[in-house]
């Protein structure tokens, strides 16, 4: 069993950690740039959450499997989790499989500077949101 307990608890967490990105302006706006669907799909536990980044605002869909997205990113939780604490280096977890991923990997590749200021706000969001037993990394 991995660190989250329930599909809930991760769903929450991430789910909300992707709608505090959209809400920020200078991360949403790449995002929103590259006109991207993206599927995240996490075991242990398995949550599946749509970023839609296609339209005006970025829309967070937990449990949305039917959408056309141009992208499948998948991982564990716990990998998924150190990723947004900058712990997991993309192309690392390609090449060894912790994530795999469908769809145009370069266009994922071009995402990353844009993200980057995630990883500083993971943290605190967690703490800042009731969810500080989560921040291991």
């Amino acid at each position: 069993m991995g660190l989250f307990e329930t599909s809930e608890t991760f769903e929450e967490i991430l789910g909300g950690f992707f709608r505090l990105i959209g809400d920020t302006p200078d991360v949403a706006e790449k995002l929103l740039a590259s006109d991207m669907v993206i599927r995240f799909i996490y075991k242990d536990p398995d949550v599946v959450l749509v970023v839609d980044c296609s339209g005006e605002k970025i829309d967070v869909r937990p449990g949305d499997t039917d959408s056309k997205a141009e992208v499948e990113m998948s991982m564990t939780a716990d990998i998924a989790h150190k990723f947004w604490f900058g712990k997991v280096n993309l192309m690392a977890a390609l090449t060894r499989k912790q994530m795999v991923a469908k769809g145009p990997i370069p266009k994922i590749l071009k995402l990353l500077p844009a993200i980057k200021p995630t990883y500083t706000m993971y943290p605190a969001y967690l703490e800042n949101n009731g969810y500080g037993q989560y921040k291991i990394y």
